[in-house]
């Protein structure tokens, strides 16, 4: 891992309040397994009317946004709060940096256009969040790796 990939996971970390109990991979892994894995999740998604954009993080398009109203309506109050103790922030916090991130993970998660692996490993979710995080970075600082 390159310094600056370790800079954007530190600061990942510290994001997502540096003082929980869990690593931030962990706590997407939680979050994909209550929800039933990617497949679960996106059925929430579905049954709050917010399929459309969930299908458009999944495919080679662009990313259609949510709000965070509407991030809070598709997850659910309970998962947020249960997402956002184990963090050590409250949902305020959390969920903007859901409504930027989450996207951009399921789009990294599924790069051929579908739902290959339903339950990802941590390895492979810290990895993909490791990604997005410095690609967001490197976009604050002109592109520049």
């Amino acid at each position: 891992m390159g310094l600056f990939d370790t800079l954007a996971k530190n600061a990942l970390g510290s994001m997502l309040g540096g003082g929980s109990r869990q690593d931030p991979a962990a706590m997407l892994s939680g979050l994909l397994s209550e929800a039933g894995g990617m497949e679960g999740l996106m059925s929430q998604f579905q049954s709050a009317g917010f399929g459309g954009q969930f299908a458009s993080w999944v495919s080679t398009g662009e990313n259609q946004p949510l709000s965070a109203d509407q991030m809070q309506n598709a997850l659910g109050m309970e998962a947020l709060q249960g997402l956002a103790g184990k963090l050590g922030m409250n949902t305020g916090t959390l969920l903007p940096l859901l409504v930027q991130f989450l996207p951009q993970v399921i789009d990294k998660l599924t790069p051929q256009g579908q739902i290959a692996d339903n339950h990802p490993s941590s390895s492979q979710l810290q990895s993909v969040l490791t990604s997005v995080i410095s690609s967001s970075f490197s976009g604050l600082f002109g592109g520049r790796k």
